[in-house]
């Protein structure tokens, strides 16, 4: 059974003239690492508020087809149900961090849903070393970076143990470098075995990181697979989305190269060298 699964699904916002979601069909099984990309508006923000709920039970609209959480249809759930269910990670961690300290933030979920000091310590222990915040648990969350602060709200989210972990464009306010050290973070959640959807437009940061790659254009699902199914297509620049270099160096390279598209600019330049040397 699918962790996540949307069946023929369409949405229109109350008042919109057009559908944000036309007839999604996606399923999202336990343990993958996704992706999920497009241009600005395609409907990624739908697509997710349909996952966590705030579909249909905050944004009044035409809902058509279903959309499932491990079987069950996401509208039959309260939201408080998801939420302990999936994890969800804002795009600016300032809207996720307000306590004194880290590890209170962190912390701040567990005491709200009413378990004991000594999980809410197991816990909160687990989360913090996951996300590499274990040192940082005393301090003020205003004094830390933006790298810091990000890796403390997926703690925060991590340690109420939810089934599913989605990130919004958790990068965006990074640059390169923090921007990467949160994704090997990331990786390891992928090696613990948690289930991750990842909205990003940074495609290089991600492309040997992932299982497979939806990209969406105007409401609908232009293409779903492997990275290196989905990453060399032709046609992702016409739905707004660059691909990364790694790929963009392999089309020009091809014919020295061979089959087999890199997925990191690493592996790109291994296959040349070898090529070369």
């Amino acid at each position: 059974m699918a962790l996540v699964e949307f069946r023929d699904f369409s949405f229109r916002y109350s008042g919109a003239r057009e559908f944000a979601l036309k007839g999604i069909n996606l399923e999202i099984g336990r343990g993958e690492f996704v992706l999920i990309t497009g241009a600005s508006g395609c409907g990624k923000s739908t697509l997710l508020r349909s996952v966590i709920g705030l579909i249909p039970h905050m944004y009044d609209g035409d809902y058509v087809g279903e959309v499932l959480v491990s079987g069950r249809p996401v509208r039959e759930f309260e939201v408080h149900e998801l939420a302990e269910r999936i994890g969800y990670v804002f795009q600016n961690p300032e809207n996720q961090i307000f306590m004194f300290s880290v590890e209170r933030d962190v912390a701040f979920g567990l005491e709200n849903l009413g378990f004991g000091r000594e999980e809410i310590r197991r816990r909160v222990d687990r989360a913090m070393d996951l996300m590499g915040v274990k040192g940082l648990a005393n301090r003020a969350p205003f004094e830390l970076s933006e790298g810091e602060k990000q890796r403390v709200a997926i703690a925060g989210v991590l340690a109420v143990e939810p089934d599913l972990l989605i990130l919004d464009e958790p990068t965006s306010l990074l640059d390169p470098l923090t921007a990467k050290g949160l994704i090997e973070a990331l990786k390891r959640l992928r090696e613990e075995g948690m289930t991750v959807v990842m909205v990003e437009h940074r495609l290089d940061l991600l492309s040997d990181v992932v299982d497979r790659v939806v990209v969406m254009g105007k409401g609908f699902i232009a293409a779903d697979g492997s990275p290196e199914e989905v990453l060399p297509m032709d046609r992702l620049e016409g739905l707004g989305v660059g691909p990364p270099v790694c790929v963009r160096g392999y089309r020009r390279l091809r014919d020295y190269l061979g089959d087999g598209v890199p997925l990191s600019v690493v592996e790109l330049a291994e296959r040349l060298n070898g090529v070369l040397g």
